[in-house]
């Protein structure tokens, strides 16, 4: 009875963690937003335990941080954090596509070039893009089959890139036409490196990728 218990209550603050880092993630909840654990208790239908607990796993996860005698709110990146973030993904990412080069399965290549074509077909969808995108690069890092490079790059992609955009108001809510061309030009890149099997390429390819998409955000940043 007890460990069920305890079971129900896991999967209840796992459901509370899924719920609110989506919610961040997506640009719901803002930077600097304070998350009242009153507030979400009611909105989610739940106790004040399990939103605590939610709370500091997300505070693990960089996504929240914790004032004292304040309570917890969102993080707010600086854009010295955006950088930090960026070349982390930049560096790994590069190491995961060349890995990647060499592991990739016919069924991963054939997805990884569905959604390319999605992306390229629909560059106005900001939302299935974004999702797309995140698509894409998940399965080359899920490809490379290294373990902690894995491990890494998902907490990584917590913050990044939704999160990011999220963070900076005045960042259109479209994406910059010229900017998605550059994209789905760059992803092109990617696939012909990794359908050659050529790591060198697949890695130099990917870090490009990223810089370019720093860039794109320095750019808004600074509007």
């Amino acid at each position: 009875m007890i460990r069920s218990e305890l079971s129900e209550h896991k999967q209840l603050q796992d459901l509370v963690v899924e719920r609110l880092r989506a919610q961040i993630s997506a640009g719901k909840l803002l930077p600097g937003e304070w998350l009242r654990q009153e507030r979400l208790a009611a909105e989610l239908g739940t106790s004040y335990t399990p939103i605590r607990e939610a709370l500091k796993q997300l505070e693990a996860e960089g996504l929240v941080e914790h004032v004292p005698y304040r309570g917890a709110r969102v993080v707010q990146f600086s854009a010295d954090d955006v950088e930090d973030i960026y070349t982390i993904r930049s560096v790994l990412e590069g190491l995961a596509a060349a890995s990647a080069a060499g592991r990739l399965t016919g069924e991963q290549l054939a997805e990884l070039c569905a959604l390319h074509e999605q992306m390229s077909a629909h560059p106005g969808d900001i939302e299935r893009v974004r999702e797309w995108n995140r698509r894409f690069h998940q399965i080359i890092i899920e490809a490379s089959g290294r373990t902690y490079l894995i491990r890494t790059l998902k907490a990584v992609w917590m913050w990044s890139p939704a999160m990011l955009w999220s963070q900076f108001a005045h960042v259109p809510g479209m994406p910059d036409d010229e900017r998605a061309e550059e994209d789905n030009a760059e992803h092109a890149e990617i696939l012909r490196a990794l359908e050659a099997h050529d790591s060198e390429a697949a890695e130099r390819a990917m870090r490009q990728h990223i810089e370019q998409a720093w860039r794109a955000l320095v750019k808004h940043i600074k509007g």
